[in-house]
C-alpha cells in the first residue's frame, strides 16, 4: 500500500480550525459569525466524509478483498478500525456520535444543527488531527 495523500483531508481540518477561531471573536449576533459559523458546518460535514473515504483505505490490508472493504458502512468502518488498532475504541465512538449528530439533525441546517456541532468541534479538531497523523503514519 502506497502511502494516502491527505493534503485535502489536512486542508480541511486547518479551514475548521481556522474558522472556529473566527467564529469564537464574533459577536453571536454579527454576519460574520453567521458566516464562520457556516464555514465550521461546512467543513465538519467534508472532514466526515472524508474520514470514512481514507479510513476504508487504510483498512484494506486486513480484508481479503477489496470489495469487502468498499461495502462497509460508516459504523463498520470506524469498529474495524478501532478492532485492527488504527484508533482507539473511545476515538471510534466518538466518531460515531459525530455522524449521530450529523445524522439526527441533518434534515434542519438551520441554526440548531450549527450549534449543536459548534458544542462538538474542540474534541472533534483533536480527534480529526490524530486521525490524520494516523493515516499519514500507515505504511
Amino acid at each position: 500500500m502506497t502511502n494516502l495523500n491527505t493534503d485535502y483531508f489536512s486542508r480541511c481540518i486547518a479551514a475548521l480550525e481556522q474558522a472556529y477561531d473566527g467564529l469564537n471573536q464574533q459577536p453571536a449576533d454579527s454576519l460574520l459569525y453567521d458566516i464562520y459559523r457556516a464555514a465550521c458546518v461546512k467543513e465538519f460535514e467534508i472532514i466526515l466524509e472524508q474520514t470514512g473515504k481514507l479510513l476504508k483505505k487504510c483498512l484494506k490490508p486486513y480484508f481479503a478483498s477489496n470489495k469487502q472493504v468498499d461495502q462497509l458502512v460508516f459504523k463498520e468502518i470506524f469498529r474495524h478500525a478501532a478492532k485492527h488498532g488504527l484508533i482507539s475504541l473511545e476515538e471510534a465512538e466518538r466518531w460515531l456520535a459525530y455522524r449521530d449528530n450529523r445524522n439526527d439533525t441533518a434534515h434542519d441546517y438551520g441554526a440548531s444543527f450549527a450549534d449543536e456541532t459548534l458544542v462538538l468541534l474542540p474534541q472533534f479538531i483533536i480527534d480529526a488531527r490524530r486521525l490524520n497523523e494516523v493515516i499519514d503514519n500507515q505504511p
